[in-house]
């Protein structure tokens, strides 16, 4: 007997990920209101992320307070080679292939010595879940190593379209490898025209400077539009004489 039922779609018409990006906007103006710049590093896994957190930390010589949350499917081992460097909370996934900005709330209240100037989130060594969330960064930065194709851009369109910064990382092995850096930077303006990009080798502290200038400039430039705001708010409420 064949069922004589009727199906219908009924259109909502409704982002099913908006309350999620609200949620990620709201905790981005908090950590803006206190003055710490999120820095979401992705990439491939094995790219060189926990290395230029490591560089980064000499060159900057304890010069701002910083806090890492890293992000792992399983065990803590890069967290530990943090250590000795940052505060550090790790976030671990059981499987999971990207941070949620719930688990990232979670580490960040666990984290001594807050609040920061800088947190890094070191997310999940994957190039395709983490481009979808949203984990209420300031500026999200795709780590791009030598010893994979420079061709990466144009295979994972999204993280390289969701990113404003690209690094590229493990330059010291640049006459070992058959990768092209000029070939790498097109690929990933033919997606991301306004993308910048800086080269490093943790190993030899090449590009250290630029990468943490970028990161410092970044910073006033958020704290600059927050105060500028905030200026803006307390003006609109004087009595229009005294503006």
């Amino acid at each position: 007997m064949v069922s004589d039922m009727t199906v219908q779609t009924i259109s909502v018409n409704q982002d099913v990920l908006a309350a999620k990006k609200q949620r990620a906007t709201e905790q981005r103006e908090r950590f803006t209101a206190q003055g710490t710049f999120v820095v979401n590093l992705v990439s491939s896994p094995g790219a060189g992320k926990t290395s230029l957190l490591q560089a980064t930390a000499k060159h900057w010589a304890g010069r701002f307070q910083t806090g890492v949350l890293v992000g792992d499917l399983a065990t803590d081992r890069d967290a530990e080679r943090l250590r000795p460097w940052f505060p550090v909370e790790q976030l671990t996934t059981g499987g999971a292939c990207h941070l949620e900005l719930s688990l990232v709330q979670q580490g960040l209240s666990r984290l001594p010595q807050q609040p920061y100037e800088f947190l890094f989130i070191e997310n999940i060594g994957n190039l395709v879940c983490p481009a979808s969330h949203d984990l209420g960064e300031h500026l999200r930065v795709v780590v791009l190593s030598t010893t994979e194709g420079d061709d990466k851009p144009g295979k994972y369109p999204k993280m390289f379209r969701t990113s404003q910064l690209m690094v590229i990382s493990k330059c010291d092995l640049l006459p070992y490898v058959p990768f092209k850096v000029d070939a790498a930077i097109k690929d990933a303006r033919l997606i991301q025209p306004d993308m910048f990009s800086i080269q490093t080798s943790a190993v030899h502290d090449e590009g250290l400077n630029d990468w943490c200038l970028f990161l410092e400039n970044a910073r006033t430039e958020m704290l600059s539009s927050r105060d500028s705001a905030a200026a803006r708010n307390i003006t609109a409420e004087l009595p229009s004489e005294l503006r």
